[in-house]
C-alpha cells in the first residue's frame, strides 16, 4: 500500500464522493472516468493514479483535532487500520478525512490510550462498510 503525498492526488480523490460515514470520518474512493470520447478535441490528461495499486490519504484537520498529537494519532491510526482491511479494498485510490471532533470533554488528554481505542473501532467499522467490489 502506497500513500497520497500530493494536494491534486487528495483533491482528485474527494471529488469523486465519498462511499462510507462514521459520526467522526468519512472514506472518499477514487473512481476513474471512463467518459472521455476519442477526438474531442482535448488531449488526454495523464492519470493521477497507477490502475491496480492501493493508495491510501489520511486528512486531519486543525478544525476539527487542535493538537498536533491528536491529529497525528489519528493519522497514524488510520493507516494502521487501513493495512488491516488491504486483501478487502478494491486496488484504488483512498482519502479518509475527519469530519468531526472527538469530544474533549470524553478524551481530556491529546494523545491516550482511549482516545487510541475509539478512533481504532470507528476505523474499523468504516472500513467494514466497504468491500472489495
Amino acid at each position: 500500500m502506497e500513500r497520497l503525498k500530493q494536494w491534486s492526488e487528495f483533491q482528485a480523490v474527494m471529488s469523486a464522493g465519498s462511499v462510507a460515514k462514521t459520526p467522526h470520518f468519512v472514506l472518499h474512493q477514487w473512481q476513474p472516468c471512463a467518459n472521455t470520447s476519442p477526438g474531442s478535441g482535448f488531449e488526454q490528461t495523464p492519470t493521477l493514479f497507477v490502475a491496480g495499486v492501493l493508495m491510501m490519504g489520511a486528512l486531519t484537520p486543525k478544525r476539527w483535532a487542535k493538537r498536533a498529537v491528536t491529529r497525528n494519532l489519528i493519522r497514524r491510526q488510520i493507516h494502521a487500520v487501513s493495512q488491516e482491511f488491504e486483501k478487502d479494498l478494491s486496488p484504488t485510490a483512498y482519502v479518509v478525512r475527519l469530519r468531526a471532533p472527538f469530544s474533549p470533554q470524553l478524551f481530556v488528554s491529546a494523545s491516550s490510550d482511549a482516545l487510541k481505542q475509539a478512533v481504532r473501532e470507528e476505523l474499523k467499522q468504516l472500513f467494514g462498510k466497504v468491500g472489495r467490489t
